[in-house]
């Protein structure tokens, strides 16, 4: 609930860019969905612009139409992933496991 809370306390000021760093982290994953979707469905009414900080591959790829992967040192951008699957995404549905796959192994690649 804190998190919705959060949420809409920022949303009333109608920021041009919303930076998320690690929102959905603590949380369950029944709620981490839901606030995924709540997340996606204001992005789609609102059109704001989202930067999303997060560790979860499978988030990223849920959430994101494009995906920066940074270095740990000295902080550069590694990789830009494009993602090229529809809307909507589900975690369970084929399309997803199978692009954090490739992501997965595409990251785990050396330079």
């Amino acid at each position: 609930m804190r998190q919705r809370v959060a949420l809409a306390r920022v949303l009333i000021l109608r920021p041009r860019v919303l930076l998320m760093d690690e929102p959905f982290g603590a949380l369950d994953a029944y709620t981490r969905e839901e606030m995924q979707k709540l997340l996606l469905h204001l992005w789609d009414q609102l059109g704001q612009t989202i930067l999303f900080v997060t560790h979860d591959v499978n988030e990223a790829v849920i959430l994101a139409d494009r995906i920066l992967v940074i270095d740990r040192c000295p902080g550069r951008i590694h990789r830009e992933i494009q993602v090229s699957l529809s809307r909507p995404r589900k975690s369970y549905e084929g399309q997803v496991p199978k692009f954090t796959r490739r992501l997965s192994d595409i990251l785990s690649q050396k330079k």
